[in-house]
């Protein structure tokens, strides 16, 4: 997986990288697994947070939490950020940034560019820390609404863009060392509440209705629309919009019936009387396509993204709404997907992590009011491990790898590091 624009770490910014992929960035200091072995189990430390949304890592040891207030919103005021760099085995904070400027809530997203430094896109604003935490510069965004995160190219420049289910999305790219706007802004077709995906220097919107990309031009400093590329995935259907986009380098996968009413669960949350689907784009040709239902079950909603394995060529897609996890086998000559194991009762919704070496893939189970980190097998979904983290609410965010055998669990009020004895 390409993630050039990005710091030299196994997990320097959400899901890994632009592509989404949820893996380590091979080569770069990562452990191929938590490999867990007959009569070795899970075990897991917390601590309590306010609102966190992911951890990333950066040098050897380094791991930076990012976390937003909340409460705020609710009355109508501007909430703000908070980075830290935390201890890798004991949570406890090395060094924290001062309240940073955001706006109207959303979670947003935060990486450690391949300069060297951290940059944090929240509510309005995005800003730039030193690796003590410390701001640098800060910019403010041009729409009064919250930007969910952000993409860095492979040439280095960050694009970011609105939070919007009403009016039309808008790219903003970023020149990292200025923190000044590169290019004119771009108004996007539609409406996006995905966050971006990139894969070099193209970067994929996933609008209310439709999938689009746009290419990076050199020749003229901006961003081009790809008349191309689009598909619609709503078509004459009641779906509504689409999350975060996985691109597997030859095709884009995401999942539908995004609108939900989540507050501390998903289960239950769907708002469409629809079955949610997972939805395959090729990257090459948009005409080739394919739609299919997760499980049939009316009231399917998901608010994050689908898994692919390029190693087994396998997809794992689910319906949080209804608590279904599936897994199917991707043809790659017929296009056709076999099913694999399908789990009923299981509360997953949040991010995930895989591991590609060990066949091992990290997700979370919702039951009996409160949140467990499960290992499963990819392969066959058998369970290979499960520690229940003491979270009240469903983690709809970001997980990281860590630095051994271990992985950062971000669950809104609860931080959690799971680790193997």
């Amino acid at each position: 997986m390409r993630a050039v624009g990005y710091f030299h770490s196994p997990w320097p910014t959400e899901d890994g990288g632009p592509q989404r992929l949820q893996i380590a960035l091979s080569g770069r200091g990562a452990i191929a697994g938590l490999a867990l072995q007959a009569g070795e189990r899970l075990h897991c430390v917390t601590r309590n947070t306010l609102m966190s949304t992911m951890t990333v890592l950066g040098a050897p040891g380094e791991v930076y939490l990012m976390q937003h207030s909340a409460l705020r919103a609710q009355v109508g005021l501007a909430t703000t950020a908070c980075v830290e760099k935390i201890d890798p085995i004991s949570l406890e904070t090395i060094a924290r940034s001062p309240r940073l400027a955001g706006g109207p809530m959303w979670p947003g997203g935060m990486a450690v560019h391949r300069n060297g430094e951290l940059y944090l896109a929240y509510g309005r604003y995005l800003h730039r820390l030193n690796r003590n935490c410390q701001p640098i510069a800060q910019l403010q965004l041009p729409i009064a609404a919250p930007y969910n995160s952000f993409v860095v190219l492979d040439n280095g420049l960050i694009v970011t863009k609105n939070l919007s289910d009403a009016v039309a999305a808008r790219l903003t790219v970023v020149n990292p060392d200025t923190v000044t706007r590169a290019c004119d802004d771009v108004d996007c077709p539609e409406p996006s509440i995905a966050r971006l995906s990139a894969m070099g220097n193209t970067v994929y919107v996933v609008g209310v209705r439709s999938i689009f990309r746009y290419h990076w031009s050199e020749a003229r400093g901006a961003l081009e629309f790809d008349s191309t590329w689009r598909f619609d995935y709503v078509g004459n259907t009641t779906q509504t919009y689409g999350w975060d986009v996985v691109l597997d380098g030859q095709h884009a996968w995401f999942m539908d019936n995004g609108k939900h009413r989540y507050q501390f669960r998903m289960v239950g949350a769907g708002v469409s009387a629809t079955p949610n689907r997972l939805i395959r784009v090729s990257l090459t040709d948009a005409d080739d396509h394919q739609i299919l239902e997760v499980c049939g079950v009316r009231g399917g909603s998901v608010t994050n993204p689908p898994v692919f394995d390029l190693q087994r060529q396998m997809v794992v897609a689910y319906d949080s709404a209804n608590c279904h996890l599936r897994a199917w086998r991707f043809d790659t000559t017929t296009r056709a997907l076999e099913p694999l194991w399908h789990k009923q009762g299981f509360g997953c919704a949040s991010h995930m992590v895989l591991y590609p070496e060990t066949g091992e893939l990290v997700t979370n189970d919702y039951r009996q009011f409160g949140e467990e980190v499960v290992v499963l097998d990819i392969e066959t979904g058998a369970e290979r491990g499960r520690v229940r983290t003491g979270g009240i609410m469903q983690g709809v965010v970001f997980p990281s790898v860590g630095w051994g055998r271990d992985v950062y669990w971000s669950s809104m009020g609860r931080l959690a590091r799971v680790f193997v004895n």
